[in-house]
């Protein structure tokens, strides 16, 4: 008889212990779907030139790496840069695929990379995100072209002779 209260605080504890493990994995599968949908609006934004929903995706501190050397923008910079191809109604079309998404064990931030379908072919943006009071928010996103490793050295000597000739 003694050993039913020990019996009872033992099953007690793996039940308490499968339902905090179950609700780790239903948060996480939460903030994964939450996350995915964010990043794709944000994309779709872009498209559709919908500067508003594009920018407050964006964390007020939030930092915007484009392709070219020069493009680290603060978020304040970018929309001074993007503005008059949201005001004209066309922005960019990135169509992004094979997302890779971790969120930490806290659930309050989250990195991915993505292949994107660009107009430059395709390109890789990765990402870092954090819960915000407001929800998610892009803190960094940076945008980089692909190249096959089989042309790179044409493509460092292309990029040389361009540097070559600006200077």
């Amino acid at each position: 008889m003694k050993s039913l209260p020990i019996i009872l605080v033992a099953t007690c504890l793996i039940l308490a212990s499968c339902a905090s493990s179950s609700s780790v994995a239903i948060d996480r599968a939460t903030h994964e779907k939450d996350i995915n949908l964010l990043i794709d609006s944000w994309h779709r934004a872009a498209a559709e030139a919908k500067g508003d929903v594009f920018f407050a995706a964006m964390a007020e501190d939030a930092v915007y790496i484009g392709t070219d050397a020069s493009e680290r923008w603060t978020k304040e910079q970018f929309y001074s840069f993007a503005k008059p191809y949201f005001d004209k109604g066309k922005a960019w079309d990135f169509k992004p695929y094979d997302r890779d998404l971790h969120v930490t064990s806290q659930g309050d931030c989250a990195w991915f990379s993505e292949l994107l379908t660009t107009w430059m072919g395709v390109c890789r943006g990765s990402g870092v995100l954090r819960k915000t009071p407001n929800g998610w928010k892009i803190e960094q996103y940076h945008l980089s072209v692909t190249v096959p490793n089989d042309i790179i050295r044409d493509f460092i000597s292309l990029v040389d002779s361009y540097n070559m000739r600006k200077r």
